[in-house]
């Protein structure tokens, strides 16, 4: 059941994804981000999962240690509980970027691609963001 929840919670965020990165432009995809629907979602799976391992997370959770995570996020359940966390803090922080150019009149040509960084590799793309939006702001306060 969690490899199937696992699998499942990656194909419910592509599509959100795919709309942010490949048709920013189109009115839909931003109806579709200013949902909260996808993000109250992952968040109940995410509240299950936690709530149903929470007896042997506890320890780890409340006095955290490396190795207790190590341990934590080496099981099946943990891998899971943290995939979802993951898949739901990013896609929280590419909407949100999504969003903040769109306002900012900032070109697609240019957040998308930082968009698959949020993705892939979240804080790198949030840092990515942040500097192409401070940058876009410097010039914008200079013409």
């Amino acid at each position: 059941m969690l490899e199937t929840l696992f699998g499942l919670s990656n194909l419910f965020v592509l599509p959100f994804w795919g709309l942010m990165i490949f048709a920013p432009g189109w009115r839909w995809t931003t109806n579709i981000m200013r949902s909260l629907l996808p993000f109250a979602a992952l968040g109940a799976l995410y509240a299950i999962l936690l709530i149903s391992q929470i007896g042997g997370a506890a320890g780890a959770l409340l006095s955290p240690s490396a190795a207790g995570i190590a341990a934590l996020l080496g099981t099946p359940a943990g891998a899971t509980v943290g995939w979802i966390h993951f898949l739901a803090f990013d896609l929280f922080v590419g909407r949100w970027a999504y969003l903040d150019s769109r306002e900012r009149g900032l070109s697609a040509w240019l957040v998308s691609p930082i968009l698959v960084f949020v993705f892939m590799a979240g804080p790198l793309g949030l840092l990515m963001y942040l500097t192409a939006r401070w940058i876009a702001g410097r010039r914008t306060s200079n013409a």
